[in-house]
């Protein structure tokens, strides 16, 4: 039977490793985690665990450090987590079953958690490739990718990530974003990351001009990163009150994004808050509030889109069911509200308490 590692780098981690770590072991065979400078009791949690325990000098380059403990493995296959992610779906039997034909490499479905703006918390999903045979490595300094020759596919895995609600870490990974730029001007999976870190760090008059970049070289086909960074920069324009550009952006997109809910939902959005911003200008989008949202009920939840969780359901419902209600339908509003209640969002509840 094929042996399985779980492999982490870590530093100063005492807030999430053992939950991590108390949820993972039963996924696999040893335990191989690499520090790379802790100055709190993380590798006191890792021993609790049995862990076989390394260390690296930090050298802002996330591909090194996780190859560095890849080598420290002596299993067939690698599973790769960070100490911030929580397993709330599969087993071994999964991964055994997985790796039985040694044809693909495992991407993870990851909920990432993060707060909204208005201090909602919301979940996105994302798929990362995480389970890897003996020799693969990574290569990029951060937001590493894994180097195989091997197809991927989904994993029957699912972990709950929390990272992005603890900040923090946005002007770390901006530094080594810029120097890898810097290194590779014209590449638009980085130009693309270092705008979404200037968007998630709210910075969005920064993150404009990378954004322009990236939109201007990313490849319309074979990369899945396009079309999160053309969503992201939609909402980016937004804040920025741009709304002829983003009204640019928006119909060159009608084809190649009509198949994503959150391409319909951040339109919808655009259309709504330009119409505020300008009656008289923008009166004619008006019909395109309902169509976007009603089109995001139409596609449905596809967790492979790695959109957020509840723009294919109860946000765009909940969304219709305030369209309807500001233009006097009440009866079509609580059908909507009802619907997003029904998944438990809390706001369709508080709507429906009040009508």
């Amino acid at each position: 039977m094929k042996t399985i590692g779980l492999v982490m780098i870590v530093r100063n981690e005492s807030r999430s490793l053992d939950k991590c770590l108390s949820l993972a072991e039963k996924l696999v065979d040893e335990i191989y985690i690499t520090d790379t400078g802790s100055t709190d009791d993380t590798i006191e949690i890792a021993q609790k665990h049995h862990a076989h325990i390394s260390s690296f000098q930090w050298c802002n380059d996330f591909s090194a450090a996780r190859n560095y403990a890849l080598k420290q493995s002596d299993c067939d296959w690698n599973l790769i987590l960070d100490a911030d992610e929580y397993l709330i779906a599969g087993t071994k039997r999964d991964i055994l079953d997985f790796i039985e034909t040694e044809n693909h490499v495992g991407a993870i479905e990851r909920h990432d958690s993060y707060r909204e703006s208005k201090g909602e918390i919301s979940q996105s999903t994302v798929f990362t490739t995480r389970l890897v045979p003996r020799g693969a490595l990574y290569e990029g300094k951060i937001h590493e990718q894994i180097v195989s020759a091997l197809p991927i596919a989904a994993l029957p895995l699912v972990f709950e990530h929390d990272g992005y609600l603890q900040g923090g870490k946005g002007q770390r990974n901006l530094d080594i974003l810029l120097e890898e730029l810097q290194e590779r001007p014209g590449d638009s999976y980085t130009l693309y990351q270092i705008a979404r870190t200037f968007w998630i760090m709210k910075e969005f008059a920064q993150a404009d001009g990378y954004f322009e970049k990236f939109y201007q070289l990313a490849p319309v086909a074979g990369t899945g990163y396009r079309t999160s960074g053309v969503i992201s920069y939609i909402y980016n324009l937004l804040e920025l009150k741009k709304y002829e550009k983003g009204f640019q952006v928006i119909e060159n997109e009608k084809q190649r994004l009509d198949a994503y809910a959150d391409y319909h939902f951040a339109c919808g959005t655009f259309y709504t808050q330009a119409i505020f911003s300008d009656v008289q200008r923008y009166i004619g989008y008006l019909p395109e509030i309902e169509r976007s949202y009603r089109r995001c009920l139409e596609i449905g939840e596809i967790p492979e889109h790695e959109g957020v969780l509840g723009n294919g359901s109860f946000k765009a419902a909940y969304n219709l069911g305030v369209w309807f209600e500001v233009n006097g339908k009440t009866q079509e509003a609580l059908n909507y509200y009802r619907r997003a209640a029904d998944d438990g969002y809390q706001p369709a509840i508080e709507r429906m308490q009040k009508i």
